[in-house]
């Protein structure tokens, strides 16, 4: 199994990253990073967020997480490391979730549940992916995305 990390960038819900927070603990993600306006398990005065804690069940308490605002240079930071970057999003360049063959350590980036993520990530990310759309929707909730995508890299 190869070290994972997961990047959570704009999601608006509390609810959403508590989520994936308890499935990366499930999976047994390396570390969160929460970039943008992302919430976090603390705020800035240290103290608790209430509704993340309630979706995550504690696990803000097992994995490790970070809070940086600049997404791009942790990009930069992590690439220095020789993790690969794969954005999820739904792109003309995209390749199915399904092909993605790690072979190293690898961080994956999950947006803004609206929005998804912009260009300028999808730019600077070393692959990006999609999870295919069979329904009248065209997304899924990106707390569902993180868990289809993180238990399929680390099988």
């Amino acid at each position: 199994m190869h070290k994972v990390s997961v990047i959570l960038h704009d999601i608006r819900s509390s609810e959403n990253v508590g989520s994936i927070f308890r499935t990366a603990d499930a999976a047994g993600v390396s570390k969160l990073y929460l970039t943008g306006y992302t919430p976090a398990p603390l705020d800035r005065f240290k103290r608790e967020n209430a509704k993340l804690t309630k979706a995550s069940l504690g696990a803000e308490n097992y994995v490790s997480w970070e809070r940086t605002e600049d997404i791009f240079s942790l990009i930069e930071r992590l690439k220095q490391k020789g993790i690969v970057v794969i954005a999820v999003e739904q792109s003309p360049s995209a390749v199915q979730y399904i092909e993605l063959d790690i072979k190293g350590p690898a961080a994956f980036i999950f947006g803004n549940e609206v929005d998804g993520l912009p260009h300028e990530i999808l730019n600077v990310a070393d692959q990006i992916i999609e999870i295919p759309m069979r329904g009248k929707k065209e997304s899924l909730n990106v707390s569902v995305a993180a868990g289809i995508i993180l238990y399929h890299a680390l099988r």
